[in-house]
């Protein structure tokens, strides 16, 4: 399997938070093939800064024993929106609004994109 999926999951098991910008700029995500909309133009890739603002949350109760996780949706600094989870939080702590930062856990295959409240975020 090839293509930008493959290539962005490849980045972040190397430890990378890669994105891709628009000829006009814009930041794209999830990674596409083509410019968004129209099609025309090439997308680059880039480092994502991996701050941002919590757009939207929601808690997912589980059968006790098991936690409650949130699922969340992120503002990017960048400008694109994402969808991930925000640890070592609690469902008083969390808010919309809230500015987070970006952390990688895992390595290779079993890497995925996390969030963590930003330092200072209240």
């Amino acid at each position: 399997m090839s293509g930008p999926e493959t290539y962005w999951r490849t980045a972040l098991g190397d430890g990378r938070f890669l994105l891709q910008r628009a000829p006009d700029g814009t930041a794209v995500f999830p990674p596409r093939v083509a410019v968004p909309g129209s099609g025309v133009g090439t997308l680059e890739w880039f480092e994502a800064c991996g701050r941002g603002t919590v757009y939207s949350l929601s808690w997912i109760n589980r059968r006790a024993p098991a936690e409650p996780y949130n699922v969340a949706l992120i503002d990017l600094d960048e400008g694109a929106r994402l969808m991930s989870r925000v640890e070592g939080v609690d469902a008083e702590s969390l808010k919309i609004g809230m500015r987070v930062e970006a952390f990688i856990e895992g390595k290779g295959e079993e890497a995925i994109l996390l969030f963590r409240p930003a330092e200072g975020a209240a």
